[in-house]
């Protein structure tokens, strides 16, 4: 029994982080519905730029923190100006082969600066666990699974009482119609962009927290991300925390009772095996919205 909830729990604390990723998906999309495949890409270099500070600088890691941040608040801007604005109008799958071709950029440009070795990361949390019954619970385990919480209830209130989040859920519903009703499109884009690299930004500083180390491997945490976003509905902040806890949970428990059995890689296909059955049940995700043509 302690091992199933050990493997939960680590579930959840994984689960929280896919959450906070697929937020970034579920902001573009709901803003644009465009899919950017380099959340993940945005969520490695967070990291690395994090880390990279406090070694370089020499700045307290809150401080360091708070840079990555507003770098990363102004990186989404740049992003979104020079890349994506060029391509309103353009058809979906442009826009989808433009972000998969920036993951490429950025993976080149973390693996120029800092290699492919392991970063060590410096100390954030406490090493002292704290029990749950009978189980030590690491303090990071905690502080992510708190972080990660706070910031998806204050998205979704962002989502739905302030004007800029109204705006780009109109946005998302018909570019058209927002502009009819004043809404700067192009704002909204740019906003939608920097929201979203600051989130993979924050995913990325906490992963690297609790893993102590940082390397090219972050990036494939994009690619886990998209089945717990098409899960929980693309244009869903429910659907993203929830996707993701259910994706975290099911892969640590397929990696400890499944990989034994069959030698590994169970883990690595679980979430996709799931995300197929889920599918064929609910073709709009678990939280997704319904949508009916008339032909």
């Amino acid at each position: 029994m302690e091992f199933l909830l050990q493997l939960t729990l680590n579930g959840v604390v994984i689960g929280s982080i896919y959450a906070l990723v697929a937020l970034g998906f579920v902001i573009i999309y709901k803003s644009s519905s465009i899919l950017n495949f380099a959340q993940g890409e945005f969520l490695m270099l967070g990291a690395y730029v994090c880390v990279s500070i406090v070694g370089a600088y020499h700045v307290p890691l809150w401080a360091a923190f708070l840079l990555t941040l507003a770098f990363f608040a102004v990186l989404g801007i740049l992003m979104e100006r020079l890349l994506l604005r060029p391509m309103i109008g353009e058809p979906v799958i442009s826009v989808i082969m433009l972000t998969l071709g920036l993951a490429s950029i950025l993976k080149a440009i973390v693996q120029g600066i800092w290699g492919t070795e392991t970063i060590a990361y410096p100390t954030i949390f406490p090493s002292a666990p704290v029990m749950i019954g009978p189980l030590p619970v690491s303090q990071g385990y905690l502080f992510s699974v708190a972080s990660v919480g706070v910031l998806l209830v204050l998205f979704s209130a962002f989502f739905k009482y302030t004007r800029a989040g109204i705006a780009m859920r109109a946005t998302a519903f018909s570019q058209q119609v927002a502009l009819s009703m004043g809404v700067s499109v192009q704002h909204i884009f740019a906003l939608a962009w920097s929201i979203a690299a600051v989130v993979s930004a924050v995913g990325g500083v906490l992963l690297g927290g609790i893993r102590g180390g940082v390397d090219g491997a972050f990036a494939f945490f994009g690619l886990k991300v998209v089945p717990v976003v098409i899960l929980g509905g693309l244009d869903s902040v429910l659907g993203a925390i929830v996707g993701g806890l259910i994706m975290g949970i099911l892969e640590n428990l397929a990696g400890g009772y499944l990989d034994p059995i069959f030698g590994g890689g169970v883990k690595e296909v679980a979430p996709f095996i799931a995300l197929v059955a889920i599918l064929s049940l609910k073709p709009y995700g678990l939280f997704g919205k319904v949508k009916i043509e008339r032909v």
